[in-house]
This record gives structure tokens, C-alpha cells and sequence, in this order.
């Protein structure tokens, strides 16, 4: 996707320098940075402090990370120690924990000479995997944008987004929003409700962000706006991202994606999850119970950072000295309230029934 009009991923190796290069997300948007990722620690540090996120993003980092290990120290206690270290960075993100095994299985099934240049090759096969998904969820995504664009007798159509699910929580294209950059380029007239998304703002600073690159219309509210907009009709149909989504259907996402289900639920708006199959947990039903949610650092909620008028980005307190903070990162929102689940085999009922028929082989594991 683009940012000033250039083509970028995410992330983008240099395996003969045994560096890889990504985003700095915490700098957008009000700065655009590279940050180079020189070993397994800084791979660790990226993930855990966000300078990469999103699930998608989350996994193929970790795969990347393991190739950066395998650099440094290929042994079977190397491997065993990149592993946990790296699954540790993030809990909630079924992603990450996919991509870890699956490097995990070449690796220990090569012999330690062999370590570096087979984690290299399997990262970057995850990579490309990643996009190839991506873009058939924003395939068949555009295909239910498109439907109710029609309805609507070719109306603007209004849609509701949560946090980023974007290009910059993939390696390119983006989960939720690739439906939308696919229907756009189709020619459908549409507009995006960009959700703020406290407490990191993901969604006032990234998904804005991109959408102002790729030139969809859009407008940020703040986050207890959406159930109004749906109470008056401006919402014709919302499309969030998914962090873990269970074999029964329940989607864990970003803080707040359970209030919006709830508010489309109640005025009948359709809610979708998009998301690739490597965020399916087949090893969950019951979300709410099961699905791990990460508990952030509470300066998340007491302090927000922004532009100054001189252009500096500054840090602000927003609460008393003396108050407490609590900094829960996920919700999980049950099957019951979702009307579909996109992933790049298509569109499916939120229920194991669905999604076993959709992924046989996976589900079996």
C-alpha cells in the first residue's frame, strides 16, 4: 500500500545483511521511520512494545525473529530459547504462537548448519502467504461490500471500523480494510467511520493514516459515537479485525469491538470479522473463557501522546496524580453477534459447523 504515493510493506528483509527492516508504528502518524531489527532481542522488543502490531504483522515478525536467532545461535537450546522467548512478547494474538510452531517444526528437523538459511527461507514464505491471504480476504470482502452497495442503489454506503486492521497490521493489504480498498478500486462510492480506539489511538492514528494514503474517504469519531451513527441509520455495515478468533466463531479484537457488536446487533447492522486463517484457534470454543487478554502498562490510559503546534510529539497526563489504571487490550465478542467471518476461502457463518466445512484439514489438527 502506499504511503506519499510510494508503494510499502510493513516489513521487508535483507537476509544477506541478516537484518529486517519495518515500520516504527509508534512514530505514525506523525512520523515515518525505519527501524532495523538486528537480532532476536530487538525482534522481541518490536513486538512487545508495538513498534509492530497487529495479529498477521505479530506472526510473521516472530518468524523473522527466529530467522534472526538462528544467526546467532542455532543450537537446539538456541531454538528452544528464541521460541519461548518470543512467544512470551504477546499473549492474546493466535498468530504469533502459528507462525512460532511452524518455524519451530523445519528448524528442528534441520541440522544446526542448516538452521539459518532454512528459518530465513520459512519467514519469508509466511510473508508472502500473509499477502496472498489478505488480498483474497479483500476479495471476497468487496464482494459483500459490493452487494450492499447495490441495495442501496449505488448511495454512499457507510462503513464502521475498529483499531487498525489494516496494511500496517499485515505485510500488506490489511484484514478488515482490505475489503474496502478492493471495493474503492472497483469503483464503489463508500465512506469509513474510523473508530479512535483508546487507549493507543490505533484507529485516529493509523487507520487514518492509511486511509488518507490511499485517498478513501473517511471521518474519525470518538469511540462511544458508533452506537448513535447506528441508532440514526449512518452505519450500513461494520468490519473489524480479529486477534483470535475460536473453532465456534467467537472473535477476541481490539478493547471496545464487543460494545460495537453489541450496538450493530441492536439495529441490525451487519457485523463482519475479517481475518486469515492462520487467527483461527482450533484448539478454543468459548472465547470468553478460554482467550488469554493481554493486560497493558496503565500509562496507555493515564497519558496520550500527539503533536504539539511546534511540531514536536509530546506526551501528555490525562488523570490526577493519585489515580489507578487498569489497561485491558482485548474483548472477545461471542458467535451469536457476528454475521460472517471473511478469510481468503471466503465468507462463512460464524459457527464450527462453518468454519470446519471451510477448513477441513486445519480443523483437524
Amino acid at each position: 500500500m502506499k504511503i506519499d504515493g510510494k508503494h510499502y510493506r510493513t516489513l521487508w528483509p535483507d537476509e544477506a545483511a541478516g537484518i529486517v527492516h519495518v515500520i516504527d508504528q509508534t512514530r505514525l502518524p506523525h512520523r515515518f521511520e525505519i527501524c532495523v531489527l538486528r537480532g532476536c532481542a530487538e525482534a522481541e522488543s518490536a513486538i512487545a512494545d508495538m513498534i509492530v502490531r497487529g495479529a498477521p504483522l505479530i506472526g510473521v515478525t516472530g518468524a523473522y525473529g527466529m530467522a534472526l536467532a538462528m544467526g546467532e545461535d542455532a543450537s537446539d537450546l538456541g531454538l528452544q530459547g528464541a521460541y519461548a522467548r518470543l512467544l512470551a512478547t504477546r499473549p492474546t494474538a493466535s498468530n504469533l504462537k502459528w507462525a512460532l510452531d511452524r518455524q519451530f517444526a523445519v528448524l528442528r528437523a534441520a541440522a544446526p548448519a542448516e538452521r539459518r538459511a532454512r528459518a530465513w527461507a520459512e519467514a519469508a514464505a509466511i510473508a508472502e502467504e500473509d499477502v496472498a491471504m489478505c488480498e483474497a480476504i479483500g476479495a471476497h470482502g468487496a464482494a459483500v461490500i459490493g452487494d450492499l452497495a447495490a441495495r442501496k442503489g449505488g448511495a454512499r454506503l457507510n462503513i464502521l471500523t475498529h483499531c487498525n486492521a489494516g496494511w500496517l497490521a499485515t505485510v500488506d493489504w490489511g484484514t478488515a480494510l482490505a475489503p474496502i480498498y478492493k471495493a474503492v478500486r472497483a469503483g464503489v462510492d463508500l465512506h469509513v467511520w474510523v473508530d479512535e480506539t483508546r487507549p493507543r489511538n490505533q484507529g485516529a492514528s493509523l487507520t487514518a493514516f492509511e486511509l488518507a494514503g490511499e485517498g478513501v474517504p473517511f471521518s474519525v469519531i470518538a469511540d462511544n459515537a458508533g452506537g448513535h451513527l447506528m441508532q440514526h441509520g449512518l452505519v450500513d455495515l461494520c468490519i473489524v479485525g480479529s486477534d483470535r478468533t475460536t473453532r465456534t466463531g467467537d472473535v477476541c479484537n481490539k478493547i471496545g469491538t464487543y460494545l460495537k457488536a453489541l450496538a450493530a446487533h441492536d439495529n441490525r447492522v451487519p457485523f463482519y470479522a475479517a481475518l486469515p486463517s492462520s487467527t483461527l484457534d482450533w484448539s478454543m470454543r468459548d472465547g470468553v473463557r478460554e482467550i488469554p487478554i493481554e493486560e497493558r502498562s496503565a500509562r496507555e490510559v493515564t497519558h496520550i501522546a500527539g503533536r504539539a503546534s511546534d511540531g514536536a510529539t509530546v506526551e501528555v497526563q490525562l488523570t490526577p496524580d493519585a489515580a489507578n489504571a487498569r489497561n485491558f487490550a482485548f474483548d472477545v465478542t461471542p458467535a451469536r453477534y457476528v454475521t460472517g467471518i471473511i478469510t481468503e476461502r471466503g465468507v462463512h457463518g460464524a459457527s464450527e459447523a462453518a468454519l470446519v466445512a471451510a477448513f477441513p484439514a486445519e480443523s483437524a489438527r
